[in-house]
């Protein structure tokens, strides 16, 4: 008789994973969500592009961004123990969880505390110092830039480590390309520093508070913020052995 491999009598050790009572509730499992995801753009073609050919092969393709609505409790795991210790830390400091977190998104079995800008500081520091959260490390601050979610261009992401409970969480923020300012974190967390300068070189999102926010990769008097999806496709001639390769912009176009 063959035994099935959960069969206690095989001598096997199920993975972790397999005995987890979450199993179902996190993973690849999104949690319930109360609305549609908001759609911001339709994009076409393989690269976005609308002005001239497209030469890839995939201009037929039709696809749509769309922004994850917030997630319902329960969220599953450790999420909801991070969701109520959150809330606890808020409430001692003298805010509220609605007025520091706008909404919570679980996705792919991750968390995402979509964070109020004015909150980032204070929020960051509860995330450090709390002991029922006590995420000691950010392990990097990245920009993403939607410009057709309107008055929500830019978004910041912080990606926090706690080493005492073996827990990671995103904190996410949000600011219009008018007034491109998120408060810096810097003092909360010394890792930012140059995270956020490269998020500044990249997005032109600025950092309040910076000790130095300057550019990090690219020249100071470069003009604008290459990663931004407005950034034009241009660039600078490549000279490679010999040869002199011209910026997309100025090679022949494929009507």
């Amino acid at each position: 008789m063959t035994l099935p491999p959960d069969d206690p009598r095989t001598g096997a050790t199920p993975r972790p994973d397999e005995t987890s009572p979450d199993r179902d509730t996190v993973g690849n499992v999104p949690a319930t969500t109360g609305a549609e995801p908001e759609v911001v753009e339709i994009r076409r073609g393989m690269f976005g592009e609308q002005d001239t050919g497209d030469t890839s092969g995939y201009n037929g393709l039709v696809r749509a961004v769309a922004m994850p609505s917030p997630s319902e409790r329960p969220f599953g795991g450790d999420f909801d123990t991070v969701a109520d210790a959150l809330t606890g830390a808020l409430a001692r400091t003298g805010r509220t969880f609605g007025t520091a977190v706008e909404k919570t998104v679980v996705d792919r079995g991750e968390i995402t505390f979509y964070v109020r800008r004015d909150a980032i500081v204070d929020t960051a520091r509860v995330f450090r110092d709390d002991p029922d959260l006590r995420f000691e490390l950010l392990s990097g601050v990245s920009g993403v830039h939607f410009p057709d979610e309107a008055g929500r261009e830019l978004h910041a992401v912080y990606h926090l480590l706690s080493i005492t409970h073996n827990r990671r969480v995103r904190l996410e923020v949000t600011a219009p390309d008018a007034d491109p300012h998120i408060p810096s974190v810097v003092a909360v967390y010394p890792t930012a520093d140059w995270h956020e300068r490269e998020t500044w070189d990249f997005f032109g999102i600025v950092f309040d508070g910076h000790p130095a926010l300057t550019r990090i990769q690219m020249p100071d008097d470069w003009p604008g913020h290459p990663q931004r999806k407005d950034y034009p496709l241009g660039g600078i001639d490549v000279e490679y052995k010999g040869a002199v390769i011209p910026p997309p912009d100025t090679r022949r176009s494929y009507n």
